[in-house]
């Protein structure tokens, strides 16, 4: 078992590129993040179905990058078991999201319900630029 990192990229393609030299196991691994904005937040969803929240990490890292990881363990096997078929994914995940500076790192929550963990980053209002005329003369 490896942890696979993901940076977020806004780039199309970037995940696929990244993991295309791993296992198609390892791949499997990775959660699915939804990422949207609305005017006071950034909030993230992850499908991680069958997991329990004290599984999952979320944390803040330096430079605002935010990272969820845990692991889902894999079933106890019998000696006397005969497994058909191994479907669901085992091992570890990391997901890292850096987030823009309009981010308030020190207020960030998270939720799990139904197997989606939900973080929510609050936002601050980005001061707009102050412009000021400047009369042309002649």
């Amino acid at each position: 078992m490896s942890i696979i990192p993901c940076f977020f990229d806004p780039f199309d393609g970037f995940l696929t590129s990244t993991l295309s030299g791993f296992p198609t196991s390892a791949r499997e691994m990775l959660p699915r993040v939804d990422w949207k904005e609305t005017p006071e937040a950034h909030i993230f969803k992850a499908d991680l179905p069958g997991m329990k929240k004290d599984e999952v990490k979320v944390e803040m890292e330096e430079g605002r990058v935010l990272q969820i990881s845990g692991e889902r363990s894999r079933e106890n096997e019998e000696k006397d078991d005969k497994w058909h078929r191994v479907e669901r994914s085992s091992g570890k995940f990391v997901r890292r999201f850096r987030l823009p500076e309009n981010a308030k790192v020190d207020e960030v929550k998270a939720s799990m319900e139904n197997g989606v963990l939900t973080v929510t980053v609050p936002k601050q209002e980005m001061k707009k630029p102050e412009v000021k005329a400047i009369d042309i003369s002649g």
